[in-house]
C-alpha cells in the first residue's frame, strides 16, 4: 500500500583497510563493529522533519516541508547488540507540502514496502535507513511529466548520523540514493543517483518525558 511520502532513514558500512605490500595489495580484515544499545527498550518513537527535506536528481530538486515516520525500539534483549547495529522496522516516511524547482511542475511523493532503520554506536553514531526496492516514487504533473523511482533494482541503504538529545536527531547530509528517471522533455532522465538531505527530530511516543538514545 502506498502512502504520500518523501523520504529517508540511512546506513552503517564497516570500513575496509587496504594494505600495500612490496609486490601486491592485500585486503585487511574488516574491523569489528562495537556494541550498540537503543533505549528505552520497547518504546515507540516518532521522527518528524524539521526544516526542509530535499531530493535532487540531475538539475531538478523536490523540496518537502512535512514528513513523519514512526517505529518501535526492539524489546529487550533485542535493543542491544554486542557487536553491531540495532535495527527496527519503521513506517514508510510520509511527505507532503512538496514543491519542485521546475516552474509550473507539481510533485507527488509516495512510498511503499517494508522500511527499516539501524543504529550503530560510535563517533559519530551512524544510522542507516533501508529503502525497499521501488519503495519511493516521485511523479510530477504540469509542464513536465516525470517519474523518479528510488532503489529501482533492489533495496538501498541511505546513510545518516544520529545525535542524542532532547529530542534526539537523525540527519541525512548529501546522502546518495540510486534512482531511475523516466519521462519527456524537462525530465532528468540521465540521472542515476539522487542526493537526499533532511533532519528529523525523534521523540519517545510511549513516554514523552524520556528520550530515544543510542549508547554502547
Amino acid at each position: 500500500m502506498s502512502r504520500t511520502s518523501s523520504s529517508l532513514v540511512l546506513g552503517l558500512l564497516a570500513a575496509g583497510a587496504l594494505t600495500l605490500g612490496s609486490a601486491s595489495a592485500t585486503a585487511a580484515p574488516l574491523p569489528l563493529a562495537g556494541p550498540t544499545t537503543v533505549t528505552p527498550a520497547g518504546h515507540g518513537f516518532k521522527a518528524t522533519l524539521t526544516g526542509k527535506a530535499t531530493l535532487k536528481a540531475g538539475s531538478v530538486t523536490v523540496t518537502c516541508t512535512v514528513s513523519v515516520a514512526t517505529g518501535t525500539v526492539p524489546a529487550a534483549p533485542g535493543n542491544h547488540n554486542p557487536a553491531g547495529p540495532v535495527s527496527s522496522p519503521i513506517s514508510a516516511p510520509t511527505y507532503s507540502s512538496c514543491t519542485s524547482s521546475m516552474p509550473g511542475v507539481t510533485p507527488t511523493v509516495t512510498t511503499s514496502g517494508a522500511w527499516a532503520v539501524s543504529m550503530q554506536h560510535g563517533s559519530p553514531i551512524t544510522a542507516t535507513m533501508s529503502v525497499p526496492a521501488g519503495g519511493l516514487k516521485v511523479t510530477t504533473s504540469g509542464l513536465a511529466s516525470c517519474t523518479v523511482v528510488a532503489a529501482p533494482t533492489g533495496a538501498a541503504s541511505v546513510p545518516g548520523t544520529w545525535v542524542n538529545g532532547a529530542p534526539s536527531s537523525l540527519t541525512f547530509t548529501n546522502a546518495s540514493v540510486p534512482v531511475k528517471v523516466t519521462g519527456g522533455f524537462g525530465c532528468p532522465t540521465s540521472a542515476t543517483t539522487s542526493t537526499f538531505n533532511a533532519v528529523y527530530n525523534v521523540a519517545d511516543t510511549t513516554d514523552p518525558a524520556q528520550q530515544i538514545t543510542v549508547t554502547p
